[in-house]
């Protein structure tokens, strides 16, 4: 085996994406809608956009708890797919304001990118260091 050989990195390719991928689910769901817009602001804003206020509290809830999930390696592959509607519905109300997320609203690239990236993360599990792994009994692998 060299350094280079799949069955080394790809655990810790995975760990790299699910913490990165919580740490952002953190900072959109906990941070932005939550600690900065509040929950009161947040469902006021998917009101404006014609959902049912309540939508904005459950999409930063999931989303904090989504990242908490990730970054700790708990039912990554699960709440990797679970995202997914989330991140649906953020690409179609982004969807008019063009391509490009440096456009005004934002563009589609960014939640198109981030579906992709949960569907890779999905696809390739926990990785090392995650919770999820330290249940299994030893001799099974570690990309739950």
């Amino acid at each position: 085996m060299n350094a280079f050989d799949t069955r080394i990195t790809t655990p810790y390719a995975a760990l790299l994406l699910r913490v990165s991928l919580g740490l952002a689910f953190l900072a959109h769901g906990f941070l932005m809608k939550i600690m900065t817009f509040g929950l009161a602001g947040t469902m006021g804003f998917f009101g404006s956009l014609g959902y049912p206020p309540v939508f904005g509290a459950i999409v930063a809830l999931a989303e904090t708890a989504a990242g908490l999930a990730l970054i700790a390696g708990l039912w990554v592959r699960l709440v990797s797919l679970l995202t997914l509607p989330i991140l649906i519905g953020a690409a179609l109300m982004h969807l008019p304001n063009g391509w490009v997320f440096s456009n005004q609203g934002g563009g589609w690239e960014f939640p198109v990118m981030w579906i992709a990236l949960m569907l890779v993360q999905a696809g390739l599990g926990a990785g090392a260091y995650a919770l999820d792994s330290a249940r299994l009994p030893a001799g099974k692998p570690v990309n739950a």
